[in-house]
Formats: C-alpha cells, structure tokens, sequence
C-alpha cells in the first residue's frame, strides 16, 4: 500500500541531512549525484535524488540552480505512534542534537505524550505516543 512521503530540496546539505535521517531512523539510504543522473544545473557532486527506505520513508535532493530550497513553516512531520514509546524516545533525542527542542517529548494533560523538535536540518517533528496503545 502506497504512502506518503515527504520529499525535501536541501539548499545544498541533502548528502548530510539525509545521512542523519539514516542514523537516526536506520533503514537503507540511497544517494544519486547531479553526476550520476547527467545534470548540469548545479554541481556535480549535488545529490539529484535520494530516499531512505526503512521504518521512516523520506526523500530528497539538492536544490539546482535558481531551484528553492525548503522553508517549513505551519508544517510538522508526525511520528505520532509509528513505534514503541523507547524507540520514539530515542528518534527524538537523536533529532534534537544540534536541533531545538520545540516541547520536550513528555506526558501531556489529555494523557498521551508527545514532544515536537526542529531538528539541525531544519524539519520541524512531531513524537508521540498514547499510554497503554
């Protein structure tokens, strides 16, 4: 079954952002440079396309020239109850290294609990679980 999935253009940090989702999320990444892919509107090592495949699905590539890169306001990418509460812990202690902590991953008064974080790369997430889910 076909789901969504979020494709970013980097302003020319696919390479390393994509990198980190890996090792946050784990799963398999594949990189394709302007090179590989025979463009010439940027620069050759630039990642034309990329994709992690895995428990988090993500996509991405490199602007081109003239091409914008992304810019996230009034948008969060959810991970609400997509694993275990130790596994959502550990995704959004890994994305807020070098991030910032929107509101700490924690129980909240309708007695779930969720957290969002900006991560280095610029993606805003929201981490949650319900309690006894």
């Amino acid at each position: 079954m076909a789901t969504l999935q979020p494709y970013v253009i980097f302003p020319g940090t696919a390479r390393a952002a994509l990198t980190f989702y890996r090792d946050v999320f784990g799963g398999e990444l594949s990189l394709h440079t302007y090179e590989d892919f025979g463009r010439s509107d940027g620069a050759l090592s630039a990642i034309a396309h990329g994709e992690l495949h895995g428990e988090v699905a993500l996509a991405g590539a490199d602007a081109a020239a003239g091409e914008k890169s992304v810019r996230v306001e009034g948008l969060m990418l959810s991970l609400l109850g997509t694993a275990e509460p130790e596994v959502l812990h550990e995704w959004f202690d890994k994305l807020s290294v070098g991030g910032s902590v929107v509101d700490p991953l924690a129980p909240k008064p309708w007695g779930a609990s969720d957290g969002q974080v900006v991560d280095r790369h610029g993606l805003h997430w929201l981490v949650g679980y319900e309690h006894g889910a």
